[in-house]
């Protein structure tokens, strides 16, 4: 299983019953078309599970292994910038 899974709200909640649009709402979906990711856990997947006929679910690979982009992910692998070199 992936750490986190992006759901994202295809369908709208109005004419579903209040458990369906309580679940969107705790999963932090408010619009058609909105994404957010979330923990990848049997909670989480149960309430993906409950309202797939609303949602779409996709998994997300992992990304750089900090997490971090641009000057801080070059410098985590050891990468230094031009600008930071050592005249020669």
């Amino acid at each position: 299983m992936a750490a986190k899974f992006r759901v994202t709200l295809r369908k709208s909640p109005i004419s579903y019953n209040a458990d369906a649009r309580g679940t969107v709402r705790a999963l932090g979906l408010h619009r058609i078309g909105e994404s957010v990711e979330v923990t990848d856990n049997p909670a989480t997947r149960g309430m993906a599970r409950a309202i797939r006929f609303l949602v779409e679910v996709e998994e997300i690979e992992k990304k750089t292994p900090t997490g971090q982009s641009g000057r801080r992910a070059r410098r985590a692998s050891g990468e230094t910038p031009a600008s930071e070199e050592a005249p020669a």
